[in-house]
């Protein structure tokens, strides 16, 4: 760890009344922030700090404001479904560095790559993700919290539907709509990366991490977001319940679903599954664990959902 990095946290976590570092070390797999374990008198805690440039293939760039919006999403989020977050237990939003519970619990995505996929854990991750939504929708006050429409299109919205969109032609300006489509809800507090790699897995339930995307709007982007990994793993382990953990998902979450029709998100989430899917073999930020067959399996799948333009949830593909 560099010496001014050091420098910084500890004199955080030192003016913030959490105490004196005995080690600090740089937790490995973040894209996007510098992450790390400092182990404190009190015990370990992990420290957070965007950063300018994501460190992926392609030029990524994005505003480091967006620390100060993970970290009140954690807070909102945590209050609206207790622990479904880390504590977050001081911040410096000048420094960009907040500092939260250090928590040794499985990755959904591990257990996921070993086919461990619990159908019961899916539906809460379901649940508690809608409670979420539900709690924050319709709230003027947090909306005007998370002025984050730029970030949001910055991080999501240009590397996924508008990148995508450049090389496919032919669904353009299919792509490009539902990208504007999706700016333009504001429902409610979106998380904006629920991946299986951002929850761990409790045993009181999933804890959501990883909270940049943070944006007021559009919740139909997180449940997709989410659906769209577990499709993808159905390609990677395609042994495993991912069809049944999809169904449970979805299911727990449409019943949490108070603050509009469940038609209508339903729909949205139903078109905006197959841009993300495509989005994450011909974006910025395409998965890692699928090999160029498997990558055409996807591609040929999404394109074929976009062209027909189908409205209702349902697992898309036709065996695992």
């Amino acid at each position: 760890m560099e010496d001014q990095a050091a420098s910084a946290v500890t004199g955080f976590l030192e003016s913030a009344g959490l105490g004196r570092a005995s080690s600090i070390h740089a937790l490995s797999g973040g894209v996007s922030s510098d992450i790390w374990r400092v182990d404190l008198a009190s015990g370990p805690v992990c420290v957070k700090r965007a950063l300018p440039r994501l460190r992926v293939a392609q030029l990524w760039e994005a505003p480091v404001e967006r620390n100060r919006y993970e970290r009140l999403w954690l807070q909102i989020a945590g209050e609206a479904v207790p622990g479904a977050t880390p504590s977050v237990l001081a911040w410096d939003d000048a420094q960009g560095l907040f500092a939260m519970q250090c928590l040794e619990h499985p990755v959904w995505k591990e257990r996921l790559r070993r086919g461990d996929a619990d159908p019961a854990f899916a539906a809460r991750v379901g649940a508690a993700l809608a409670g979420i939504h539900a709690a924050t929708a319709g709230r003027n006050d947090i909306a005007g919290r998370f002025p984050t429409d730029g970030i949001f299109y910055a991080i999501r919205l240009e590397p996924y539907l508008v990148a995508t969109a450049e090389k496919h032609p032919d669904l353009r300006r299919k792509l490009l709509s539902l990208a504007e489509r999706t700016a333009k809800q504001k429902k409610a507090l979106v998380h904006g990366d629920v991946s299986p790699k951002n929850i761990l897995v409790a045993p009181t339930g999933p804890i959501f991490l990883d909270a940049e995307c943070a944006w007021y709007g559009d919740p139909a982007f997180d449940l997709a977001f989410c659906l769209n990994h577990l499709v993808l793993k159905s390609f990677w382990v395609p042994r495993a319940r991912f069809q049944d953990c999809f169904e449970s998902l979805a299911k727990s979450y449409f019943t949490g679903v108070s603050w509009e029709p469940r038609s209508a998100i339903e729909e949205r989430v139903a078109t905006l599954l197959p841009a993300l899917l495509l989005a994450r073999v011909d974006g910025k930020s395409p998965v890692e664990y699928l090999d160029e067959a498997q990558r055409q399996e996807v591609r040929q799948l999404a394109r074929r959902l976009l062209v027909s333009g189908e409205k209702g949830l349902l697992w898309p593909r036709s065996s695992t």
